[in-house]
């Protein structure tokens, strides 16, 4: 794993193939980074499906309300929800979506950013100031390029679990 600076604002996602080390912009995206943290810390990320990932384009999580229990997974439903908590005002930026940076997942309303999150596979410069880019990844980027594909995939990987590295005892 990468040497984590500031294990604050770091959070491991473990996937199927390993962890995924992501580093929170906390000082770009201050809410949404405080919003990942949250909920990794309630254990609202673990189990959930990545429901919808197209090759060479991202990865797409995050929906806790749809997606994170194997009996309550439903394909068409899917990437619909979010959080019980509130949703999040648009927190753009200069950065761009560049590989391996996460952009919070919205509906058409700028202000719509809830739980959801995607992983860039390659530069996406469509997307820029669009989405809000809060976090990048800092090691495992090959974990995340062989999550299954589809939308939704027909077995769709999941983060097994999440957690924000300050309270990662090893």
């Amino acid at each position: 794993m990468a040497e984590i600076k500031d294990p604050e604002n770091t959070i491991i996602i473990d996937l199927k193939d390993g962890p995924v080390v992501i580093e929170l912009l906390a000082d770009v995206a201050p809410k949404h980074a405080a919003r990942m943290k949250e909920l990794a810390r309630a254990g609202a990320y673990d189990n959930v499906a990545f429901h919808r990932v197209i090759d060479g384009f991202m990865a797409q999580t995050g929906d806790v309300e749809h997606a994170n229990m194997e009996k309550d997974y439903n394909p068409r439903r899917a990437g619909t929800g979010g959080s019980d908590l509130p949703d999040l005002p648009a927190e753009f930026s200069k950065l761009p979506h560049d590989r391996g940076t996460l952009g919070a997942a919205r509906s058409s309303n700028p202000n719509s950013a809830n739980s959801q999150f995607f992983i860039n596979f390659k530069d996406n410069s469509f997307l820029n100031g669009q989405y809000t880019v809060y976090g990048r990844v800092v090691s495992g980027m090959e974990h995340v390029d062989r999550i299954a594909k589809g939308e939704p995939p027909a077995n769709p990987d999941r983060m097994i679990r999440v957690r924000v590295a300050a309270d990662v005892q090893e």
